[in-house]
Formats: structure tokens, C-alpha cells, sequence
């Protein structure tokens, strides 16, 4: 697999971690950010998911609630 095919980073350089230690900016847990050079390409398109997953999640609660 060639550079261009390699999943990239989602690291977006807002890094804050919050009490659960998921960077803000990217959705990534501490550990997975750690890791990320460490594992495969599979492993990073399923941390992908995860961070997205976690970003959506924190969104939604952040959202307003009108009734």
C-alpha cells in the first residue's frame, strides 16, 4: 500500500481532552492517538468510526432541546 492509500489522521490540531480523555477536536481517545502509528490500516478505519461515533454523540447533547 502506497502513502496515498494509508488512512489518514483525523487530527485537525484542536487538541483538548475532556474528562473522559477524547480529544475534542478530532474524537480520538487519548490511547488511540498514542497508538495510531503503531497500528493497521484496519485498526485506523475502525478508529475512524469510533472518533466519529464520539463526535456526533457530544454534538447531539450539546444541541439545544426546544419543546
Amino acid at each position: 500500500m502506497n502513502d496515498v492509500d494509508k488512512v489518514k489522521s483525523p487530527c485537525i490540531r484542536q487538541c483538548c481532552l475532556d474528562e473522559q480523555d477524547v480529544c475534542l477536536g478530532c474524537g480520538r481517545s487519548l490511547q488511540e492517538i498514542l497508538d495510531w502509528t503503531k497500528v493497521t490500516e484496519t485498526e485506523r478505519a475502525a478508529v475512524l468510526v469510533r472518533a466519529q461515533s464520539r463526535k456526533k454523540q457530544r454534538n447531539q447533547m450539546l444541541e439545544p432541546k426546544f419543546k
